[in-house]
């Protein structure tokens, strides 16, 4: 019996080399590379890159960055609120469509997938035509109605939360669909007891479908939540990150060190510290749900 536990755990480990080789190399020694060069400093000469060790500056500089921390506040003001909308849109979505029937089924999910497979340029490009202040329909639209012409994406305290908007109606699709797998997931005797015992529609959902659901609803709010750390394309076409520093994320200030500046190691640290605050929020999300659950 022994030696059989022992051959099946050889097993489990040979089965499981090739993704954990991958796991290295794509992973492990891309981390370990940032954290290495966020302690050096790379100078070209004569076309050659060399690299000199310099400590903790790129780490004191990094704490006294004027683009990174409005970029970060941004990017958590920017995820709590797309993210919030998302989840509550995505799952009342998930819903209605799990109780149609048909053709309507079918219809309705066609009709919610369609902005998620939208190409980000082309959204970045209809959205700027929408929102533009001289010729853009939003504001052809509130004419009609005698509004004068807003300055959407312009005007510092209405830029951002436009951008949160396009991020609403881009990736709810997502949302619904992960959502819309854990409704079908549920066990129906749940659901069936709830109707016999007549418990009304809010309650079924509030007692019984929600706290089925807390697993997936995790899941969903954890990859939203690490996606919306990545935000660039929506934001590069539509604002630059303008005005000012108004719509700029951490996406941009990593962009513009590395690219811009040319700062490799001030880049790095920006990327390390990112990595740790999105690290940081998955085991956050992942230990509440499981208190939640009871494990």
């Amino acid at each position: 019996m022994t030696v059989l536990r022992r051959n099946n755990l050889l097993w489990r480990w040979l089965s499981l080399a090739p993704l954990l080789a991958l796991l290295i190399v794509f992973t492990v020694v891309p981390v370990v590379g940032l954290v290495w060069m966020s302690f050096h400093d790379r100078q070209w000469q004569s076309g050659i890159g060399v690299w000199r060790f310099v400590g903790l500056a790129h780490w004191r500089e990094f704490t006294s960055n004027l683009y990174y921390w409005p970029g970060l506040r941004n990017t958590v003001v920017f995820a709590i609120c797309a993210v919030s909308l998302q989840m509550v849109l995505g799952f009342f979505m998930a819903l209605s469509v799990s109780r149609a029937q048909g053709w309507i089924r079918g219809s309705l999910t066609t009709v919610f997938l369609l902005p998620v497979v939208v190409p980000p340029i082309v959204i970045g490009a209809m959205w700027k035509l929408l929102l533009g202040t001289e010729f853009g329909g939003v504001n052809a639209a509130l004419g009609l109605l005698g509004v004068p012409a807003i300055d959407w994406l312009g005007n510092p305290a209405l830029a951002l939360p436009s951008i949160i908007l396009v991020d609403v109606w881009h990736w709810t699709p997502f949302v619904f669909i992960l959502l819309l797998a854990g409704i079908e997931a549920l066990p129906q005797d749940a659901l069936e007891a709830a109707r016999l015992d007549t418990l009304s529609a809010w309650q079924s959902l509030r007692h019984i479908m929600l706290p089925l659901m807390a697993p997936t609803i995790a899941i969903t709010l954890v990859f939203r939540t690490i996606l919306t750390f990545k935000v660039f394309d929506e934001i590069y076409l539509l604002t630059s990150g303008g005005p000012g520093t108004a719509t700029e994320v951490v996406s941009f200030s990593i962009q513009r060190t590395f690219f811009g500046r040319d700062d490799v190691g001030l880049g790095s640290v920006m990327s390390v510290f990112t990595l740790f605050v999105i690290a940081l929020l998955a085991i956050l999300a992942i230990a509440a749900s499981r208190r939640r659950r009871g494990d």
